[in-house]
């Protein structure tokens, strides 16, 4: 990554909407910003409602690294009894369906385990800039 960004939000659920406008402020006609705020919108609502961060007086971070052919979201969180996953094709599974989403806009996404928590990434081209 040429550029890297991060800012840290407290565990509520109406800083999603100050995350997705920390994602779009730095973007704006640099990458693909309406994929990225989807990105960064779905993985705080995953850290807030099913981590440690959404705990009093948790908190999330949000990253964002600029390479010249892709974009890096990633959410780090304080962690939980979760793991990250994508639910099942049939809907039969409580949700995981944002993470499915994620999984078709990326190049590719991941999790990664931290001594106090851990991170979900996801890649986007940046086609066309």
């Amino acid at each position: 990554m040429r550029s890297k960004w991060c800012r840290a939000f407290r565990g509520l659920p109406e800083e999603v909407a100050h995350a997705r406008h920390f994602i779009a402020a730095l973007l704006q006609e640099q990458g693909p910003t309406d994929d990225a705020i989807l990105v960064v919108s779905e993985l705080a609502t995953n850290a807030v409602r099913h981590t440690l961060s959404g705990s009093v007086g948790g908190w999330f971070l949000v990253v964002l690294g600029l390479g010249d052919d892709l974009v890096r979201i990633e959410v780090v969180d304080q962690g939980g009894d979760c793991v990250p996953h994508l639910c099942d094709a049939t809907g039969q599974e409580e949700g995981g369906r944002g993470l499915r989403m994620i999984a078709a806009c990326a190049k590719d996404w991941g999790v990664k385990a931290w001594p106090e928590g851990r991170s979900v990434w996801a890649d986007l081209a940046r086609e066309g800039v």
